[in-house]
């Protein structure tokens, strides 16, 4: 099959890859050429932009930054709607807004053509590995269709409903996420002002019922302190400042996905809204004066 990928970051190269490994002949647009050039290497298909790889391709995967990535490369002059091709399916793989995705599903239905959304996790441990959770939103026979496709990159593959419950459902991911996240470094400071060696402490709870991917795969990182992005900083804070918005709108009160909010934006500000979530631990060690 023709398949369209945009997007070759952190996650998108490796998720790319699994759909190339299985034989599908890949056309390819990523804002940074470079970031593209393992797959190139690999028989992959450069396009300049959206539009050539629409009008190359059956079905489309993307997976930007922001939901202005998404708008820009669906919408946008040289946009993927903008141009008549072969496309017809597309599947945003972008943590974006829900309300974007009801609007792709319009615009892409007017032009004949199937529209999903199918945020992952699993982060770049699971894209490359190709056992992502994958939430899709749209209609049922589509998502059947392309089941192979996705079946690529992912172990879990859930239908979530209408279109723009996919994004709904990485939302309740992210915000579980959030509060994981600082009870993994709020431990892991405790540990070390305890005298503990936070290595061992990890071995032990991260096998009872404290045991979670976060402790268990960036516990150790926080440890050596490896910032090194699976996913950045400033994408996690897109991400919260969405599900925040979405919550309001249906008056709903999340006070711990304010705070930990706020406590990303301190990462950011400190710098390191480049590095990997797991530099939460920087904002909480600022403020306890510790190095």
């Amino acid at each position: 099959m023709k398949v369209g990928w945009i997007g070759t970051g952190v996650m998108g190269v490796s998720m790319a890859g699994h759909i190339q490994d299985a034989g599908h002949e890949l056309f390819i647009y990523n804002r940074t050429k470079d970031k593209a050039t393992a797959l190139l290497e690999k028989g992959g298909i450069w396009c300049a932009t959206p539009a050539d790889v629409a009008e190359t391709s059956e079905v489309i995967f993307t997976i930007v930054g922001m939901p202005s990535d998404v708008e820009e490369t669906y919408l946008g002059n040289n946009g993927v709607f903008s141009r008549k091709g072969t496309c017809r399916i597309i599947v945003d793989m972008t943590t974006s807004s829900p309300t974007l995705a009801k609007v792709l599903y319009k615009e892409a239905s007017q032009r004949g053509i199937a529209s999903l959304d199918a945020p992952v996790s699993g982060g770049e441990i699971g894209a490359q590995k190709g056992t992502l959770a994958i939430m899709v939103g749209g209609d049922k026979e589509i998502i059947d269709e392309i089941h192979p496709l996705l079946r690529c990159m992912g172990e879990n593959i859930g239908y979530m409903g209408e279109p723009g419950m996919g994004q709904h459902t990485k939302l309740c991911n992210q915000i579980l996420v959030a509060g994981t996240m600082i009870g993994v470094c709020e431990s892991l400071l405790y540990a070390s002002k305890q005298g503990l060696d936070e290595n061992e402490v990890i071995d032990i709870i991260g096998k009872g019922a404290a045991s979670s991917f976060l402790i268990n795969n960036l516990g150790p990182k926080i440890v050596k302190q490896d910032y090194d992005p699976g996913f950045y900083v400033e994408h996690f804070i897109k991400d919260m400042g969405i599900a925040l918005k979405e919550a309001e709108a249906c008056d709903l009160s999340l006070p711990g996905l304010a705070l930990l909010h706020q406590l990303y934006l301190s990462v950011k500000a400190l710098g390191y809204g480049r590095s990997g979530t797991q530099a939460l631990i920087l904002a909480l060690k600022n403020m306890n004066g510790m190095p």
